[in-house]
């Protein structure tokens, strides 16, 4: 299969509008959970106003929040597939540049240090394009993912030592997330890398905090903890934006890797309760988007 280029923009422009307005069907399922549990009244009525906002955004075909984000696109290659590695990076970007001046979005991306903003969503390095592969034939993925700055402040990275063990790993997650309270937007859901290289660790985090609610760590050591700090998390009495309660999260998730024997990197990176995320697949059968 080759790939279409023009094709491969356009998917890039529509799923980044598709991604800020429609809010994917797992998080909406967290906040009838949430709902269901909470017991502080300030929490119950900040979860219905954020459930009326969602509402409001798909119904009027609006934004689920300002912030834009920095657009993220990861990309998965099947077996069979052809393309030019430079000119599918360069149409992912034309279709990023085509969804802020089109639509039109705020575009949240400016150079580090003059602060300019060319108002495409685009600079230096950005959007950010992650390439993987697997062994489906003839497919490619495409995932795009808006980052927020609320989410993306909460990001955190620390690198252990071994012999503290396991309990140390837990305590780093929930200093965290204490200290990131209400500025990552809770109820979050909270990215934990565990292990890799410093650049690999705060990679897994952000793979685990853009993972679908109900999802669960392929590595069983950590499902275990992702399932214990989940809980832990909840009992911290943070809330909803917090304003106190019992939805600080709506999960947390873990990812693994190897790492060296005289290190054990952890990083925690935050998303904020509007997880937006859309993906296509591309097939020679056609395009289908999902989340």
């Amino acid at each position: 299969m080759q790939l279409d280029l023009a094709e491969i923009e356009e998917i890039a422009k529509l799923l980044y509008i598709r991604a800020l307005k429609l809010l994917p069907d797992d998080v909406k399922e967290g906040f009838v959970r949430l709902q269901r549990t909470e017991t502080d009244p300030t929490g119950r009525s900040l979860l219905a106003t954020m459930v009326e906002n969602i509402a409001v955004a798909e119904r009027d075909d609006n934004l689920l929040c300002q912030d834009t984000g920095i657009p993220i696109y990861n990309i998965t290659i099947g077996r069979g597939v052809s393309f030019d590695g430079a000119a599918l990076k360069a149409a992912i970007r034309r279709g990023c540049e085509r969804a802020t001046r089109e639509h039109p979005l705020r575009s949240s991306v400016v150079h580090p240090i003059t602060r300019r903003n060319e108002h495409t969503s685009c600079g230096i390095r950005v959007p950010v394009l992650h390439i993987d592969f697997d062994d489906r034939p003839e497919t490619v993925e495409i995932e795009m993912i808006p980052k927020g700055s609320g989410s993306e402040n909460g990001s955190f990275l620390r690198m252990l030592v071994p012999a503290d063990g396991v309990a140390a790993v837990k305590r780093f997650v929930i200093d965290r997330v204490i200290e990131a309270g209400g500025k990552v937007c809770p109820p979050t859901i909270v990215g934990v890398g565990i292990g890799g290289t410093s650049d690999l660790c705060m990679h897994l985090a952000k793979i685990a905090a853009t993972r679908p609610l109900g999802s669960v760590c392929a590595d069983p050591e950590g499902a275990a903890l992702e399932s214990e700090l989940s809980r832990a998390v909840n009992m911290l009495g943070i809330g909803p934006q917090g304003l106190g309660g019992d939805s600080t999260a709506f999960a947390v998730h873990v990812e693994t890797a190897a790492t060296h024997i005289t290190m054990n990197p952890v990083a925690v990176n935050i998303q904020c309760h509007s997880a937006r995320r859309a993906r296509a697949t591309i097939t020679p059968g056609g395009v289908t988007f999902g989340f």
